[in-house]
């Protein structure tokens, strides 16, 4: 079953990208963010459901790529 998508196109394509790059996306049921993505290794980030900034939130999550460790 595909995952729901982001109601926010800019964090919808980082988290995309995101995927493409082996990450998963697990949406959360309850609670303040929206979601969570992990690398598989130990890295993991909250994805907001409503960020202040919706583009630097989505900088931030693609930002993640680059400094993973175990990449």
């Amino acid at each position: 079953m595909a995952r729901a998508k982001h109601p926010k196109k800019e964090i919808e394509k980082a988290l995309t990208h995101l995927e493409a790059q082996g990450w998963t996306v697990e949406p959360k049921s309850s609670g303040h963010s929206w979601g969570i993505v992990k690398c598989g290794q130990g890295c993991s980030a909250s994805v907001w459901s409503t960020p202040r900034n919706y583009g630097n939130h989505a900088k931030q999550l693609t930002r993640l790529v680059r400094k993973c460790p175990h990449a």
